[in-house]
């Protein structure tokens, strides 16, 4: 199994269909796979170990991706938000490597530690009008394919690896080969150190859907480049689709009509904002893709068949499954286990384990967590329903431990983005003298809307314990989340700290 057998697949079936746009520039299948080849070639040669790119998203990316693939070689998309010495520690670890880099910053990263700095269009013109080559490449399962480094919020950043029969196995469980239309355009807007931005390539690939990349991501160039290039499907992190929704009803009767499939993830939606989603793009399908680096991508989906039964149901458990992640894939178990390690019933609350062929768990040094039977523990808080429905509560290490009670902030949270006037909160725990933590929220109020601290205590007093109600609450114009759409949870707590 290797990533270039689902290029090598896509060109045998559909070589002459465009499969990547960025820009005015574009590949089609069979020039996507010279190209590969072709920088394959180059890769080889320059004796590196990790072929690495640090750019927007562009060509290069998924020529490298497939390059790699082709060579050998660990493919490393980096964050190119990090600073200086964030990138020089991370050059170290897969020293020594080939960097492509956008060519506004190829002279500067040229000091990275054991890096060959390569600019973007130096190698894209090493790849045009190549000849495609005859496959050489492994069909080793266990070689390494991806890594992906994490946001390092708590520490170091971790590189999770993901090798080839992991992504591959989550394209096949998936996606039919040879399943997208001609007119169908995957507008691609997740940066290329994102997994989904990784699942998003893979996928499309293989089942023959054009890709349109977007370099960056805003409301305004995501919905012309919509409409221009008239994508039929997208994904989004939540962040983006609020983005997005905003802008359509700023526009009077906006909408995209050519828009068929939006999967989002990535980060906790709020209900206000699908169900607003929902309403402005009808004739969308919407699909919630819960996934981690660690897992491939996607372990877990609720369908468009669920957000239309759960929009329009008058009974409370149906109409709250709007709020969870759906139901894990066939090809994917999941189980909810305490504190102790044991399984607990529908809906008991504890930490999300998975198992599964696509799932990684594995660090580069440090090893695989996997337990002895496969399980991997996500670290997410969650509980089952009855009807299989998995609801994320947050990571585990967010839970508010008050007074030795265990409290979800994703509970809170979902009482108070269930008042009106709240458009977006953040819970978290504050240090406390007599019960160790106490509960404070940060909330964002809705365009025109209005309500004091003392409402909000109440509306979740009469809904939850009284344990559960925010000792403190403030008022923010927005919160603080990183390009991936996760809430930066521990910025909410610094800030309020320092406040305090």
């Amino acid at each position: 199994m290797n990533l270039m057998m689902l290029l090598e697949m896509a060109v045998s079936g559909f070589g002459e269909r465009e499969a990547v746009r960025s820009g005015s520039e574009a590949l089609t299948y069979e020039q996507l796979f010279a190209a590969a080849g072709a920088a394959a070639e180059r890769l080889a040669a320059s004796g590196c170990e990790h072929a690495a790119i640090l750019d927007v998203n562009s060509l290069a990316v998924p020529v490298t991706l497939f390059a790699s693939a082709w060579a050998g070689r660990p493919f490393v998309p980096l964050n190119y938000r990090l600073t200086d010495g964030e990138l020089s520690a991370l050059a170290e670890r897969i020293a020594p490597s080939l960097l492509i880099a956008a060519p506004e910053r190829a002279a500067s990263l040229a000091a990275l530690p054991g890096a060959s700095v390569v600019d973007r269009e130096t190698l894209l013109a090493g790849t045009r009008g190549a000849v495609a080559r005859e496959p050489s490449w492994a069909m080793e399962g266990d070689d390494i394919a991806i890594l992906l480094f994490t946001s390092g919020t708590t520490g170091a950043p971790k590189a999770a690896v993901i090798r080839h029969r992991h992504l591959v196995s989550y394209v096949l469980g998936s996606v039919e080969f040879g399943g997208a239309g001609e007119d169908e355009t995957a507008l691609v807007s997740v940066p290329p150190y994102h997994i989904a931005g990784m699942a998003a390539i893979t996928s499309s690939v293989y089942a023959g859907r054009r890709i349109v990349q977007l370099p960056a991501f805003s409301a305004d160039a995501w919905v012309e480049t919509a409409r221009r290039e008239r994508a039929t499907h997208a994904f989004v992190v939540p962040t983006m689709l609020a983005r997005i929704v905003d802008l359509l009803e700023s526009q009077g009767d906006a909408t995209l009509p050519e828009l068929r499939a939006i999967s989002y993830g990535g980060g906790k939606m709020p209900l206000a904002v699908i169900e607003r989603a929902m309403k402005r793009l009808p004739e969308a399908s919407f699909t919630n893709a819960y996934g981690l680096t660690e897992t491939s991508s996607t372990i877990a989906v609720l369908g468009p068949d669920d957000h239309r039964a759960a929009a329009s149901s008058s009974d409370p458990a149906v109409r709250q499954r709007l709020a969870s992640v759906g139901r894990p894939l066939p090809s994917v178990e999941v189980e909810i286990r305490d504190a102790r390690g044991r399984c607990v019933a529908a809906g008991e609350h504890g930490e999300v384990f998975v198992r599964g062929e696509q799932v990684s768990g594995e660090y580069l040094g440090r090893g695989s967590t996997i337990d002895a039977e496969g399980w991997f523990a996500t670290r997410d808080g969650g509980f089952l329903d009855a009807a299989g429905y998995l609801f994320l509560d947050g990571r585990i290490d967010d839970v508010i431990v008050r007074g030795g009670e265990n409290m979800s902030p994703g509970e809170i949270e979902e009482v108070l983005l269930a008042h009106e006037a709240v458009a977006d909160c953040a819970v978290v725990g504050i240090p406390d003298e007599q019960w160790g933590e106490a509960v404070a929220a940060a909330v964002v109020l809705a365009s025109g809307r209005e309500v004091n601290v003392e409402a909000l205590q109440q509306w979740v007093r009469d809904r939850l314990r009284s344990s559960r109600t925010p000792q403190r609450i403030v008022f923010r114009a927005e919160l603080p989340y990183n390009e991936t759409g996760k809430l930066l949870r521990r910025r909410v707590k610094a800030e309020l700290l320092e406040e305090s």
